[in-house]
């Protein structure tokens, strides 16, 4: 529709040119088309007259007003400078159709009506006006256009009001039904593991204190019997650290099963698409095996921050490739995390992950700093983004 109107402008120009070419009207004319131009071109450069400005009538406070006021006073300003050239040239008029729809979409209802009908009353007196005798034509004829119009664009405004209204309900039903899900799935998890841990090392934990108990009361009269009580309390222990390390096994990320490389590959792999492929990388020190034990919490925060970035990158970035490298060196590991997407201003990000939830870059610097590294991230608004995460390794 703004297409139109300027073309409507441009032909409108031409045509007084070409029928008046050295009237003395035509400088008026020829500035007034280029005022109004600048008017209506001004207005959509800064968001008035598109469709951002007018979704910020939806936006609270001050900054709902303001934007009403700019679009008000953008539109009367393109359309009084339109009178005055539709006064001075008639064949101007034409340039009223996409000014009805700009008036619809950016002004009440009521509003926009009246607007619309001082528009349709100045085209027909200026086709009346320039066909010179009165036309039944030309007066019947474009209020009952304007009419069909405007009904059909209201009717579809509200439907599309209606649309957005059932979108957002589905939206925040899909959300409430994630989190229900969410919470129940933590409940149940929290109660399997309190009846394992009831059932396991608490019963065994339970046991090794009766008898140590035991082997207290007969320690002098009774060695013998006390030893036994001893390894058998031994005995239970060990079995209860089997089973605390198959409860970290089990915690553990699954993708972790068959070493920190193959994790790193199977998460490349589910993020890998039609929009996007990602590759692995791993480097070691001189004289180092391809992929060095690392220690178990080590390896899980590894994990989880290459999820969290390519679930950014994926999200975010608008990248076709990405690449993750792991290089381990004597006193460190490093992930780097690079894509080819269209980046941020890393100036940006808060410092803290307080009220951030999932895989978003505070919640990745967190599990840096919990291990003592450093987390940098390197992009530009119109270039790609690295990120790299270097945490220290403990003394073997």
């Amino acid at each position: 529709m703004h297409a139109a109107f300027f073309l409507l402008l441009a032909v409108a120009l031409a045509r007084f040119l070409l029928r008046h070419p050295g009237g003395e009207r035509t400088p008026w004319i020829i500035g007034l088309s280029a005022v109004l131009a600048l008017a209506y071109g001004t207005g959509l450069t800064r968001g008035i007259g598109g469709i951002e400005g007018i979704r910020s009538s939806g936006r609270g406070g001050g900054t709902a007003e303001r934007s009403t006021a700019r679009r008000r006073i953008w539109l009367t300003t393109v359309v009084v400078v339109w009178v005055v050239l539709v006064a001075l040239a008639p064949s101007f008029a034409w340039c009223a159709v996409p000014l009805f729809y700009t008036g619809l979409r950016t002004l009440p209802t009521r509003a926009a009506l009246v607007l619309v009908t001082l528009l349709t009353g100045l085209v027909i007196a200026a086709q009346l006006r320039l066909a010179g005798r009165w036309d039944p034509d030309l007066v019947l004829g474009p209020p009952a256009v304007v009419v069909i119009a405007t009904a059909v664009f209201l009717q579809m405004q509200r439907q599309g009001v209606r649309q957005r209204a059932l979108i957002d309900d589905l939206i925040r039903t899909r959300r409430e039904l994630a989190a229900a899900e969410r919470r129940e799935g933590t409940l149940a998890e929290r109660q399997r593991l309190s009846m394992e841990i009831h059932d396991t090392l608490a019963q065994g934990l339970s046991s090794q204190q009766m008898l140590l108990q035991a082997a207290g009361r007969v320690w002098e009269s009774d060695p013998g019997r006390a030893r036994a009580h001893v390894r058998t309390a031994e005995s239970v222990a060990e079995h209860n650290l089997t089973e605390a390390r198959r409860f970290v096994h089990d915690l553990a990320p699954a993708d972790l099963a068959h070493g920190l490389e193959e994790g790193l590959r199977a998460v490349a792999a589910r993020e890998s698409g039609e929009r996007l492929t990602v590759r692995v990388h791993v480097d070691a020190a001189s004289g180092a095996p391809a992929a060095p034990p690392l220690p178990d919490r080590i390896q899980s925060a590894l994990l989880r921050i290459a999820q969290g970035a390519l679930a950014n990158v994926r999200e975010h970035s608008g990248a076709a490739r990405a690449a993750l490298t792991l290089t381990l060196l004597d006193d460190q590991v490093v992930l780097d995390v690079a894509d080819d997407g269209h980046g941020f201003d890393p100036a940006t990000l808060p410092d803290t992950p307080a009220g951030v939830r999932g895989h978003g870059l505070p919640a990745i610097r967190a599990r840096v700093h919990q291990l003592g590294g450093t987390l940098t991230i390197e992009s530009d608004p119109t270039d790609g983004t690295v990120l790299s995460a270097a945490i220290p390794l403990t003394p073997r």
